[in-house]
């Protein structure tokens, strides 16, 4: 209890500048111009730490689905994930969207502990939640860049887009090629769900 006690607390702190700078790869300014958004899209899936556990788990978890199932559950996440960013960036809020960030990282988390006896549940609800998911973490990746120029908008969003797919499409390429035992299963499951209460915790206290 006590060393899980610490994890979780380690966990929040490393966490803290992390969600700091979720929205700020550019030191706090918005990007400008074509190449900054380019590099803001590229950091931001890994500078925020709860944007990318949920990358690393959402793709674990697409290679345990049957067929094609895991494909369209990374789909539609990133198709959910441009749709979040334009309603932030037409000024649509879409309530405690940092705290459902952390939700949605804790739900992995503990999909990819509950996932091995349950497939065809999973299945079932993966693609819908993916997508549930993906609106509101393209809401909060898009305030890296409300108020930026339209090509910089662009530029970010494609980047972002492009960003996200290799890294949650490597992370499933890897667990289909290495047909990842239990443990390592559970550990990423066990990370996800203290970076998501981690992520919760700062939302809440923010």
């Amino acid at each position: 209890m006590r060393l899980h006690r610490s994890a979780l607390v380690a966990a929040t702190l490393a966490l803290l500048p992390g969600t700091a700078l979720a929205h700020h790869a550019m030191g706090g300014a918005l990007p400008q111009s074509a190449w900054e958004g380019i590099v803001s899209g590229l950091a931001h899936p890994v500078i925020g730490l709860d944007h990318l556990a949920f990358l690393l788990a959402g793709g674990l978890l697409a290679a345990m689905l049957p067929g094609w199932a895991g494909f369209a559950a990374l789909a539609a996440f990133l198709g959910a994930g441009v749709v979040g960013a334009l309603l932030h960036l037409a000024g649509t809020g879409m309530g405690p969207v940092e705290a459902v960030v952390a939700l949605s990282v804790l739900g992995a988390g503990a999909a990819l502990l509950l996932a091995p006896g349950r497939l065809p549940a999973l299945s079932l609800w993966l693609v819908p939640g993916f997508a549930l998911a993906g609106l509101f973490h393209g809401h909060a990746y898009a305030e890296a860049v409300a108020g930026s120029p339209f090509g910089t908008v662009l530029a970010y969003l494609l980047t972002l887009l492009l960003s996200q797919a290799a890294i949650a499409g490597v992370a499933m390429a890897v667990a289909l090629r290495l047909t990842l035992p239990a443990l390592a299963r559970g550990l990423a499951g066990g990370g996800a769900v203290i970076i998501g209460s981690a992520a919760l915790a700062v939302a809440l206290l923010a």
